[in-house]
């Protein structure tokens, strides 16, 4: 399938017209690195927007960017990182998850809306999104939120586009918030808690005034190997309990003698300062123990959100039953459960117990084979999945973009 390139909007707009009087639904790429997450689609064309890869601007001091959808998120972070700034709600690199190439893009990041360990303080990737312009399933462009704070007001459209996988709009440009970095940061660590317990360490933690930044749990594990950040710890041979602090070094340092004193009843916690910190939050953001090119690469992986209370024994369960391997983030809120291969991915047994505790579980990795028999994302309920259908009718009418994506049968 030859990719149709664009250069701006107004491309855009009549690619779409095209595809919309002939009826022919559309695939929506920028660099392409997602493309194996979601239901297997049947398009006709594939629409690129790489080109569209200009920082239209950027304003350190306002703690504002805005860039084209089809702009590289490496480059966006570096020029952002040169200016001591960050998106502060971690987007996930799903490169190594995925095994594919380092070229996600920034309409990708929005579009898959996967945050990383710092959304359980900062918000996720719909909460840093003030504005976009876009093009919608009828043709047209149209521009949602603005450039400023208080500019976004009324009807907060451009945050429907943020997780929405490319199914409601083709976003050519978006504004983002970025936020300073913090000067320091400090990793507490404790060793040996078994998940149930880790849970209530961590939510002792998130509970304290000390304003942690992260918290997540690597359990033992007979199958992975040490993995970056995570490999100085001795993961995986024991099960570690890690909690973030950040900010000027010495409010760090203070907090992280007093909050290692408030889970004194959990161990004794070791301290691990700023770069080696970051690179086991590094590790965190992008599940590296479950990397493509690791010892569970061939092993389907699910992301399930969930209650946090809920969360130790919801992954104990899964990984005890199943022989599988879980990582926890979010403070028990986030699970990234690698799970033995098998023709469903174990989607019936592993939904039902997602449910019970109100939670929902996307297969975020699986071969096509497999993603063609199973619900990817998770089946909504008859009133939410028929409000759902509504608000993507009104900007896609004839589901000319991303057709099926995300609902396993709506691709002819």
């Amino acid at each position: 399938m030859e990719p149709l390139k664009v250069r701006d909007a107004r491309d855009v707009e009549q690619v779409v017209r095209a595809a919309l009087a002939s009826e022919q639904p559309l695939e929506i790429i920028g660099g392409g690195s997602k493309r194996g997450v979601g239901q297997p689609m049947s398009t006709n064309a594939l629409l690129d927007l790489s080109a569209l890869n200009a920082v239209t601007s950027y304003e350190p001091n306002e703690l504002i960017i805005t860039v084209q959808a089809g702009a590289p998120l490496g480059d966006v972070k570096s020029l952002i990182d040169s200016k001591n700034q960050q998106f502060a709600f971690e987007p996930i690199n799903t490169s190594q998850l995925l095994g594919t190439p380092d070229i996600g893009t920034i309409g990708g990041m929005i579009g898959a809306g996967l945050a990383g360990p710092r959304r359980i303080k900062a918000g996720g990737a719909r909460d840093h999104l003030l504005g976009a312009h876009a093009v919608s399933g009828f043709g047209d462009s149209f521009k949602a939120g603005g450039r400023v704070v208080k500019n976004v007001t009324g009807y907060d459209l451009c945050k429907l586009l943020a997780g929405s996988w490319g199914t409601l709009a083709v976003m050519t440009e978006v504004t983002l918030k970025v936020m300073p970095r913090a000067e320091s940061e400090r990793t507490l660590v404790l060793r040996g808690l078994d998940d149930v317990t880790a849970n209530r360490a961590m939510t002792a933690g998130l509970g304290s005034p000390f304003d942690v930044s992260g918290a997540a749990h690597v359990p033992n594990s007979a199958f992975r190997a040490s993995f970056d950040g995570l490999a100085d710890l001795g993961s995986p041979g024991q099960a570690v309990t890690l909690l973030r602090l950040e900010g000027i070094t010495a409010s760090a340092v203070h907090r992280a003698a007093l909050l290692s004193e408030v889970l004194s009843a959990f161990g004794a916690a070791e301290i691990v300062e700023d770069a080696a910190s970051a690179a086991i939050w590094s590790s965190v953001r992008d599940v590296a123990p479950f990397a493509a090119g690791g010892a569970l690469g061939a092993w389907p992986v699910w992301r399930i959100v969930c209650p946090p209370a809920s969360g130790g024994a919801l992954g104990q369960a899964l990984s005890r039953d199943t022989g599988g391997d879980v990582i926890y983030d979010w403070g028990g809120g986030l699970i990234w459960a690698a799970l033995p291969p098998s023709a469903d991915a174990s989607a019936g047994m592993l939904r039902s117990r997602v449910d019970a505790v109100g939670g929902h579980a996307t297969l975020l990795r699986a071969s096509e084979v497999v993603r063609r028999s199973v619900d990817v994302f998770h089946p909504q309920e008859g009133g939410l999945a028929s409000l759902s259908e509504r608000v993507r009718h009104s900007f896609d009418p004839k589901n000319i973009l991303n057709r099926g994506r995300l609902t396993r049968g709506s691709a002819p």
